[in-house]
Parts: structure tokens; C-alpha cells; sequence
């Protein structure tokens, strides 16, 4: 399976809020605005990210959220959905229990429109037991290594994990990664991004000089090179970063705005010797919701109908 998908999917939401059930294990979230402005802000970065992604010849297919609007985090498809190239979707438990009501059978109907689904694997059993894995938030996937990247927290149960890559035929390289007052980070995909030759990574939330070394070591093996973000990087989403493709398979990185500045100038030429990038301002999506780029983009590697 490839790394980089030239499909994806985004959610356009229809009431964006800071989600009060996802505050307390998400640290990234700054609840300052208040609602009624909270959804125009978004919904404009989210058409600015759209154009952005767009202008660089990714192809994305845009669904509007339905209403009523009481999916807060929406605009995070990522978390309850992966598509792949076998033409499977897995579905995934969530711990917040207004974000399941974001695994809508209609987007399910939209993607069969013009692609090919073999079959859905739904995961979100798990729930009942109180076991959940928020999707590509929870694992950062190195798909022609087969290996699935985790950090431990509330929201990436070892159980679901295993599940998951009994059916992939993945391996999982687990560790713990904290923010820098020790709190754990509640998704893999804030501290780390891989791509088909880089990895971006938050090395310092790695506290333990063991696991941080048999990460360096997995993604050596790889073949990618680290571009290590401190702490105040991590925190202005240098880590959640995604690489994506054209339409002729060239590498394409999108972030958001507040991301771009925040990396050095020899990290900025690092990433563009390696591909092209697409940036457009998310203050709003990331303050409030404490998701950005990567986490509005759910990669879509389903074959596509002819």
C-alpha cells in the first residue's frame, strides 16, 4: 500500500464548537471564542484549506455535516474512519460520546458514489467495554513498512489496536509520548507525522531514552529522515502535518499556516526539497478544537470507479 493518498476526504462543518466532552485528555484545546463565532471562523479556514489543497492538485471530495449540528468536532473525519486500498472501511470507537454520532452511514453512501467498497469493518463494539482508537489521530500509519505508530493515552486502547492490526497484518511500535508538563498527549498524530521519506517528530515528549531510540531506529529502518520538533513546535502543530499526492504521485505536505512559520528555515527547506507544500491559517479549528491539518483529512486509498 502506498504512503501518500491523492484522494481524501473532509467534513465541512455545520455548528463547530470547543467539544466540552474531549477537553479533559485533549490539551491542545483553547476554548476562548464563543460558539456563535466560533462556526463562521471554521467554516472560512476550512474552505481557505480546501482551496489550498486543491491549488496543489490533491483531490478532495468535500461532504457537508449534517444537521442538527450537535457533532462538534465533525471537521475531524480522521478519527472515526479509514479508508484503504483493498477497498476496506474501518469504523472506530470514540470516547467522547458526541463524537460517535459522527459515523454517519450517509458518508459511507456519498464514497460509494465513485468508489469501490468491498466491505466495512466496524470496531466500535469496543465502546461498550469503555476501549477506544480514534483512527489515523490515535495511529500514524508507515503503510509500506507496515508498521502502526502509537502512543499510549485514554483514546488508543491496546486491545482495539490489536484487533486493528490482526486484520491489516501490521505491526505496532508503542510508546509514551507527554506534553511538556507530563501530561499524556492524547493522539499520536499531534507529536508525529510520517511520510513517504520524512518523519516529523516530537523527540523530546519521548521521555523514555529506550523507546525513543527504537522509534529513531523503526523509522531509520524505514527509510525516513527525522526532522525533530520541540516542544513549541509540537504546540503550534508542526506535528500534525500530512503527506499527500498529485495527480502525478508528487509529494505534497499540508499544514496549516501557524505550523509553516513555526518550523526553522532549515526544516522549511527540508520539506520542500522534498515535496511541495500547502498551508492556509486554522487558528480557530486548532485553538478550539485542538486538531488541525492533518486531523481535518481522512486519506481515501479506496479504488476508485471508472
Amino acid at each position: 500500500m502506498k504512503q501518500t493518498s491523492r484522494n481524501i476526504v473532509m467534513i465541512r462543518p455545520v455548528n463547530f464548537f470547543s467539544n466540552p466532552e474531549t477537553s479533559e485528555s485533549n490539551r491542545f484545546q483553547k476554548p476562548e471564542q464563543r460558539p456563535d463565532c466560533a462556526q463562521s471562523a471554521a467554516r472560512a479556514e476550512f474552505d481557505g484549506y480546501v482551496a489550498a489543497l486543491r491549488a496543489t492538485g490533491v483531490q478532495v471530495l468535500v461532504i457537508e455535516d449534517q444537521q442538527p449540528g450537535d457533532t462538534p468536532d465533525s471537521i475531524f473525519p480522521n478519527n472515526w474512519l479509514s479508508m484503504h486500498a483493498d477497498g476496506r472501511v474501518f469504523l472506530y470507537p470514540m470516547e467522547a460520546p458526541n463524537r460517535r454520532r459522527e459515523r454517519r452511514d450517509s458518508t459511507l453512501q456519498r464514497l460509494r458514489q465513485d468508489f469501490h467498497i468491498e466491505s466495512v469493518v466496524d470496531l466500535s463494539g469496543f465502546e461498550a467495554q469503555q476501549q477506544f482508537l480514534e483512527g489515523t489521530g490515535s495511529i500514524v500509519f508507515d503503510h509500506p513498512a507496515r508498521v502502526a505508530y502509537v502512543c499510549r493515552s485514554s483514546r488508543s486502547h491496546p486491545a482495539v489496536l490489536a484487533a486493528l492490526l490482526a486484520q491489516l497484518g501490521y505491526r505496532a511500535e508503542l510508546f509514551d509520548a507527554v506534553d511538556r508538563h507530563g501530561a499524556a498527549i492524547y493522539h499520536t498524530n499531534v507529536m508525529m507525522a510520517v511520510g513517504s521519506r520524512l518523519a516529523v517528530v516530537c523527540l523530546a515528549s519521548i521521555r523514555d531514552a529506550a523507546q525513543r531510540e527504537q522509534l529513531c531506529s523503526s523509522l531509520r529502518q524505514a527509510g525516513k529522515q527525522i526532522i525533530d520538533i520541540d516542544y513549541r513546535q509540537m504546540e503550534s502543530f508542526c506535528g500534525n502535518v500530512i503527506e499527500l499526492a498529485d495527480a502525478d504521485g508528487n509529494a505534497v505536505f499540508a499544514m496549516s499556516s501557524r505550523a509553516w512559520h513555526s518550523f526553522s528555515p532549515a526544516q522549511q527547506a527540508q520539506l520542500q526539497a522534498n515535496g511541495r507544500v500547502a498551508h492556509a491559517p486554522l487558528d480557530t479549528i486548532e485553538n478550539l478544537g485542538g486538531g488541525g491539518a492533518r486531523c481535518m483529512v481522512a486519506e481515501n486509498f479506496l479504488p476508485e470507479k471508472r
